[in-house]
């Protein structure tokens, strides 16, 4: 027990113990999904999530040892989002096709994700700052945490949120806009990346290229409506 404790405090002082643990943890996710039959509920994120969760539980590790080796990961975000540019290319004409459309349905879905979450925790009792965290929870965290951060939220919870509620478009988003039988893949990818942000939009590339086109369109504009929009509705019903 003691050689085993002895290589842990060896191991843990080493940033590349987290990092190989954020991908053993997402390696795992993949592979539930895949042999759950790449059943939306199966979400390779969220299992991720949870297993790194339970290991820093365990271990207890804090946020930034654990972000000293993640980190890493982090970094790649930047050129993977950049990267979403070869997919618009490839359909520009489609895109230029719906400009009119992309333009309504991203106001009407930033507007909703905006509204209904503020007044849905208005009617439960929450507090104001829990509220104004809870506004800009569809966009990408970066965005939304400064903006909750300018508008009197909490820049952790919203973090938090933001993370759920990706998990959860990833999740539900396209089961149901097929329930209300949309069978565009246009519609279902700028539905799920305006909801969803970044998360929703890999389960749409998961699917087709087209919706996660479209997602990729819907996730990056509305971090820009989201941005204008949130500080505006925030003063009026808060």
């Amino acid at each position: 027990m003691t050689e085993v404790y002895r290589l842990w405090v060896y191991l843990s002082a080493s940033p590349l113990l987290w990092l190989t643990a954020t991908l053993l943890a997402y390696a795992l996710g993949q592979a539930v999904h895949r042999w759950c039959g790449g059943h939306p509920l199966a979400n390779p994120v969220a299992i991720a999530i949870a297993l790194l969760v339970a290991v820093l539980s365990v271990s207890g590790t804090d946020y930034p040892t654990y972000f000293d080796g993640a980190q890493f990961v982090h970094f790649l975000l930047g050129p993977a989002t950049v990267a979403l540019a070869v997919p618009l290319f490839r359909h520009l004409g489609r895109v230029r096709r719906a400009l009119v459309p992309i333009a309504a349905a991203l106001l009407a879905g930033s507007l909703t994700a905006i509204v209904s979450a503020v007044l849905t925790a208005r009617l439960l009792g929450a507090a104001p700052e829990t509220m104004a965290s809870l506004a800009p929870k569809s966009v990408t965290t970066p965005i939304a945490m400064a903006l909750a951060d300018s508008i009197g939220g909490l820049a952790s919870l919203a973090a938090v949120l933001v993370i759920a509620t990706g998990i959860l478009g990833a999740m539900f988003g396209a089961p149901l806009v097929a329930l209300f039988r949309i069978r565009d893949r246009r519609a279902t990818g700028l539905a799920v990346g305006t909801a969803a942000h970044g998360i929703g939009t890999a389960r749409m590339f998961q699917l087709d290229e087209v919706s996660g086109t479209f997602a990729a369109i819907a996730m990056s504009l509305n971090g820009l409506v989201t941005a204008v929009l949130v500080p505006l509705i925030v003063t009026l019903l808060l």
